[in-house]
This record gives C-alpha cells, structure tokens and sequence, in this order.
C-alpha cells in the first residue's frame, strides 16, 4: 500500500509537469489577430508633456506605451551621466481603419536642457501610403575629450513630433519606447575610424529548400530567422514582424517576394513595404514594390558589415550598422490589394543571407541586445520569438522544479516504507501462511 500511495504521488507530480509542457506562453503571440501590433507585455504606460517641465522620466531598460496627436510635441525626460550612449527608439502605430499621406510621420530627437539637439531621425510614410508601424531613434553619445552640451551628465528632453496631412485620420497613434543603453567599451579599446571603403553588394544565393516560417505581430514577437529561404503568407493590411543575428563583422542581404494572384490585373503602386531596423530600432533601410496579381520581389539595398566605426558615417544607413545583435525585418502589404485581389492572404517567400565571419565585439562584458550569443543563434535556427523564448525558460524550470517535486515525494515514500519495515522488523514479523512473505519483510525477500 505504501509503495502505490508513493507512486500515485510521484505519477501527479509528473503529470503536472507534463501538463505545463503541454501550454506554452508563446502560443497566444500565434493567434494574434491579423494587421493588429502586439504591444510588448511589460510596458507601462506614460504620457508624453507639451512642456519639458513636467515630463515624465524614462528609465533604462524599460519599454513604455504612449500616444500622440496630429501635430503634437511630446517631451519625455532622460537623466544621463558623462560615460554612457544611450538610445531612446520610438514605434509609431496608426490605428485602424486609419488614413496617412505622403510626409505624414514622426521626428524623434534628443535634446540638451538648452535646446542643443543631439540627435534626430525621422520615421514617414513616403511612396507606400498606407498605415502600418514605423520605427526611429534619437541617441547621446559620450565623444572623447569632447566638451559639448550633449557630453555632460545631466536631464536630458526626448521630444516626439507627429506630422500629418489635412486629409489624413485625425485619429491618436499609438506609440511603443525604448530606452536602451550601449555597453562601455574595453578598457583600452579604441575605436577605430577609418570606414570600410568597399564591401560586397551581391547577395550570394541562400541554401536550397524552403522552410515555412509564420512571422510576428510586433518587434516584440518577431519571429527569428537565419541565413536561408522562407515561406510565409501576409494578408491585406498586414505587417509580419523577422528578426535576424547579425555579429560584428558580417552582413545582412533580405529579398522578400510576393505569390501571383490571377484574380484581377490591377496595377496597386508600392503595395509591398519592406523594412529593416537594428537592435535599438533605428531605421537602417526600407523598399517597396508595386503589385499587378503577378510574382513580384522587392530587395533591400547592399548594407556594410556591421562596424562600430560606422557611426561616424554621415549616411543614415551605413551609421545605423553600429552594433551587432537582432536586426528587426517588417513586411506589410497595402489594405488596398483587398478592393481588387480579395482578402486572401499571398503567398510571402523571404531570402535571407548572413554573409561574412563573425568577429569580437568592442564591449565590456555582457553586450545585452547589442551582442549575438550561442543562444540567439538557437533561436533564429528553430524560429523563436522572445516570449516563445522566455515562456520555454519559464516552462523548463516548471518541468524542472514538478520533477524534483516528485522525485522527493518518491524518495519520502520509499523512506517511509523503510522505517515501517524496520520496525515490524524489530518487533518480530508475523507468521507466513500460504507461501506468502510476511508483511513488512524487505524487497529481496518477496
């Protein structure tokens, strides 16, 4: 009877641990409801202010949620020491059914107390006129024997523009900030200057055999890619969130292509938007291409290997390959294509190459997002996400923590049973009757 009651326990332990493999956390960021962004989970909401004087702090690491008018200027406030890049990204999320013209965006930048600006980027919607997320970043960075306003420890103003048209929705956007932080060098690392004068700008030609890859909801939940040839679907109205490890020293080339449709002919203008920002969210590029119910693909532009000196480059898109980590790919299809091709989704097919030899990177210690480790590299192998990521840690150390659970009910049961038998023992065993082993007598004896 002991040994089935301590059985029985072990049997419920382990059933439970089963049942947690059986529900992963990731699941729910599968089923997100088509064209909706999938805010991230942890961030907490704040209100931007049209004067610096009451802005509310942004704190390191933290993602926060807030929104944004036509025509406003919204201040949030850093507070930075002498030592550390930092880097505040801002995504932009017209909500639907809205409308947006050419021009129609966001101005992020960062600004010292005496209105010295450090730096801006802008995030617009241009050729492809229809709503979809945009990224862009404004950052500090600490020069070297440099006594700007921008070098100084102090309270800084991250200040949020929105442009938009007469004709446009009127309608509040939703936004999603970042405040990240570079990593310090190493100690006697010095940077190095000089830019890579030339690299190569013809994408090699990625391993045979398509592999499907359903894309996320959000920079939050995007779906993890290597080197290789993807297949997908993306519906009217859609963005499809990728993200791709990319070391120092190597390159990214992305192709993404569109499936035929023979239900009409119709000429749809810069239907596909792709784009690509980095680990902070900076923009580094974007394509778009028109659509006519025939294949069509839409390539980004040769991009240098990533480079800590390419932040010196005054161009936007050779200065945002500054640092190695997860490079972020978004494909949206215009809602447009419906009124002529229906609502079917089309048939997606994204080539990806991550050419070039990884190197070591400039940091101190742990590079965060601004680094590529043996584990991201797993990621992007099997397609995870972060949640998916965080929920299969989560659920490892629940199967790990109901395991050791039951292993312990198991050995108090059988130690249990030990003492029991060595007290019958002591007081005598009873007679054996019918070739029965008497109650009690240890396991070798039955």
């Amino acid at each position: 009877m002991n040994r089935q009651r301590s059985r029985g326990r072990a049997t419920l332990a382990a059933a439970a641990a089963m049942c947690v493999v059986a529900v992963l956390p990731g699941q729910a960021y599968a089923d997100a409801e088509p064209g909706a962004y999938a805010f991230d989970p942890s961030a907490e909401t704040v209100r931007g202010t049209e004067t610096n004087g009451e802005a509310a702090e942004l704190e390191p690491g933290s993602v926060y949620k807030s929104s944004i008018k036509p025509g406003e200027k919204l201040y949030y406030r850093v507070d930075l020491d002498d030592r550390t890049d930092v880097y505040v990204s801002a995504v932009a999320v017209p909500r639907a059914p809205g409308k947006v013209a050419y021009g129609d965006g966001i101005t992020v930048s960062m600004r010292s107390l005496d209105d010295a600006r450090c730096s801006s980027e802008d995030a617009a919607f241009e050729s492809a006129e229809f709503p979809r997320p945009i990224a862009a970043y404004a950052y500090r960075t600490v020069a070297k024997d440099d006594g700007g306003s921008c070098s100084a420890a102090g309270t800084y103003n991250v200040l949020i523009e929105r442009q938009s048209k007469a004709t446009s929705s009127p309608a509040e956007w939703d936004l999603e900030l970042r405040y990240t932080q570079e990593p310090a060098l190493k100690s006697g690392w010095t940077a190095p200057t000089a830019l890579p004068e030339n690299w190569p700008s013809s994408s090699p030609t990625p391993p045979s055999g398509k592999q499907k890859r359903s894309g996320g909801s959000s920079y939050h939940d995007a779906t993890g890619l290597e080197t290789g040839e993807w297949v997908d679907t993306v519906a009217p109205g859609q963005t499809r969130f990728y993200r791709v490890p990319v070391d120092w020293g190597q390159q990214i080339f992305a192709t993404a292509s569109l499936s035929n449709n023979n239900k009409s002919t119709q000429y749809l203008g810069n239907a596909l938007a792709v784009a690509l920002d980095n680990p902070a969210l900076g923009h580094v590029d974007d394509a778009t291409g028109s659509y006519a119910g025939k294949p069509v693909s839409v390539a980004l532009d040769p991009l240098p290997p990533v480079a800590y000196q390419n932040r010196f480059e005054s161009a936007s898109g050779v200065s945002a390959m500054r640092f190695a980590g997860w490079y972020y790919l978004s494909v949206t299809l215009s809602p447009g294509v419906a009124e002529h091709y229906g609502d079917t989704p089309l048939g997606l097919t994204l080539r990806i190459n991550v050419r070039g030899k990884a190197g070591p990177g400039p940091y101190e210690g742990d590079a965060g997002i601004f680094g590529v480790s043996d584990g991201d590299r797993d990621m992007a192998k099997s397609g995870q996400s972060a949640p998916e990521a965080a929920g299969r840690s989560h659920t490892m150390t629940l199967v790990a923590a109901a395991g050791i659970g039951a292993g312990t009910v198991l050995v108090l049961g059988l130690g249990m049973w030990t003492l029991l038998a060595r007290r019958r023992a002591v007081s005598g065993p009873a007679p054996a009757t019918g070739g029965q082993p008497p109650y009690g007598a240890p396991p070798q004896a039955w």
